[in-house]
């Protein structure tokens, strides 16, 4: 039997079409993308979250010479919320990357499938979604409502 999967999102042609507190997400994680530690790939990632107490943190990219051990910036960000913050509910994370040199032509960047599964991770302990936007650099953005909706088959504690 095969069965199709459709997955729900909004598109922003424009920061202009985005809310006051997404157009600060949207700077913070710009601003964090500058920061970012890539000397390797040349590819500058940005993250900033929301958390439900309306403080903003964000986090970049940061690679290492013995490749793997970078960790991308969702991670980064999230792994350092998640430390500091255990008990607060994220509502909105808003990614930005592409290449050190920018292209008008390059597109929303979306999160890797390891960081979709550590969002997953975080989404799923805290029992509400994620409203979760990827952006590229000339601000055209993707929001999808729950991490969810771009890792429809994912794995949790549920199959421990």
């Amino acid at each position: 039997m095969k069965k199709d999967i459709q997955i729900s999102y909004e598109y922003f042609k424009n920061s202009s079409e985005l809310s006051d507190i997404e157009n600060t997400l949207l700077a913070r994680a710009k601003a964090a993308r500058e920061n970012a530690y890539a000397p390797y790939s040349q590819f500058l990632v940005g993250c900033s979250v929301l958390l439900e107490n309306g403080e903003i943190y964000s986090g970049n990219n940061q690679e290492n010479a013995a490749f793997p051990s970078g960790l991308c910036a969702e991670r980064t960000t999230l792994f350092w919320v998640a430390a500091n913050f255990p008990d607060v509910k994220i509502k909105k994370i808003f990614v930005v990357g592409g290449p050190k040199e920018f292209h008008e032509n390059n597109p929303p960047i979306p999160p890797c499938g390891a960081c979709r599964q550590s969002l997953i991770e975080y989404e799923t302990k805290q029992s509400e979604d994620i409203d979760l936007y990827f952006s590229s650099m000339n601000d055209e953005v993707v929001k999808v409502h729950a991490v969810k909706d771009l890792l429809p088959f994912y794995f949790d504690s549920t199959f421990l």
